[in-house]
């Protein structure tokens, strides 16, 4: 069984929903969840945030922390979630910012780093990881990484 096919499942069984805000995975963690059979019960959507503007305009994410901490950072990545909670009006929502690759790292934000935020009806946690490989590495590891938090969440 898939990490989206426990999801779906544990998501059913708890009668709990949820939704997504997705930057650097455009979409692959909806796009997991909606692969298994029975999704639509329990994944009210997603909103792919790739510009900063959708991230600030539609998810809510503060001016001021994407200019001072900037996209790929535990500040937008909790302003995303909470955004995605809210709108969606789901129990869970998680979110990922980051660098893909193969280009846009820096020392302090190196090719592979992925910030996550996860909101829940207690609120808000933030996370990071760096994932090792090119770009479709990263990004899968990321989505996969997205999917256990939302489980752990359950």
């Amino acid at each position: 069984m898939t990490m989206a096919e426990r999801l779906v499942q544990r998501l059913t069984e708890k009668g709990m929903t949820c939704a997504t805000a997705e930057s650097c995975t455009g979409g692959g963690v909806g796009s997991a969840i909606t692969g298994v059979a029975g999704s639509s019960a329990v994944f009210w959507g997603g909103v792919i945030s790739y510009d900063n503007s959708v991230k600030r305009d539609v998810l809510g994410v503060p001016e001021d922390v994407l200019e001072r901490r900037g996209a790929v950072s535990a500040e937008c990545a909790a302003a995303m979630a909470a955004g995605a909670r809210r709108l969606m009006k789901t129990d869970l929502a998680v979110s990922l910012t980051g660098i893909a690759g193969p280009g846009g790292g820096s020392a302090e934000k190196p090719v592979g780093l992925v910030w996550f935020g996860l909101a829940t009806v207690v609120g808000v946690s933030t996370e990071s990881r760096v994932f090792p490989g090119d770009r479709a590495a990263v990004r899968a590891a990321a989505v996969e990484h997205a999917l256990t938090l939302l489980l752990s969440a359950t």
